[in-house]
């Protein structure tokens, strides 16, 4: 192995419906590979902001994707969503929380949050104020998440981070890439198995 630590990147959305039913997946691959790469997770920016209410259309379209995961993969969602909110096509909001925990070294927990008040709960993580308070059930320090996750360094912090995964290719979500010393190549997704990526990534390092 070469003498710099090669580079996982995990290129994903909180609110992107296949990261969540790759989720258990990713889990298995990270703790199996972690002491040997060090594991980066990039946000992706599936849709920027819109107050603008989500088409008919759309919302079944978006239903329908979770059906075809939930029958492919067994994953949960809680379709009362479509009920309960008025859903927008805007995952930035959710995205900027996530950099707002990051500096509170609690990204994962964050994004776990997310992904259970959107998709088993039926909140909406488009709104400000659902991610406000899902920071304050993860024990965040409120204040200063607020001001983070509101500020417009924030923003541009994560129009940086979109553009770096645009750069090595992660147009999709989820995406892995490995960097090393050589390079950086990208892995194919498998929904269903763990050990063909980890077989993947252990050739690559």
């Amino acid at each position: 192995m070469s003498a710099i630590k090669p580079t996982l990147y995990y290129i994903y959305d909180p609110m992107c419906s296949w990261c969540w039913g790759y989720k258990p997946v990713w889990l298995q691959i990270k703790d199996v590979v972690s002491n040997d790469v060090e594991i980066v997770y990039v946000l992706g920016g599936l849709a920027p902001d819109s107050g603008v209410p989500m088409s008919e259309a759309m919302q079944q379209q978006i239903a329908s994707y979770w059906k075809k995961i939930e029958n492919y993969l067994g994953t949960q969602f809680n379709y009362d969503f479509w009920h309960q909110n008025m859903p927008r096509r805007s995952t930035y909001p959710a995205c900027r929380a996530i950099l707002a925990a990051r500096e509170q070294r609690a990204e994962q927990g964050m994004l776990d949050a997310i992904q259970h008040a959107y998709y088993l709960d039926a909140k909406n993580p488009s709104d400000n104020d659902i991610l406000i308070g899902l920071a304050k059930s993860i024990g965040l320090d409120c204040e200063k998440f607020e001001a983070d996750f509101l500020s417009p360094t924030t923003h541009d912090a994560l129009l940086r981070e979109i553009a770096f995964a645009r750069s090595i290719g992660g147009n999709s979500f989820p995406s892995l890439f490995v960097q090393t010393e050589k390079g950086v190549g990208e892995l194919v997704i498998n929904y269903e198995d763990a050990e063909t990526t980890i077989a993947q990534i252990r050739s690559l390092i």
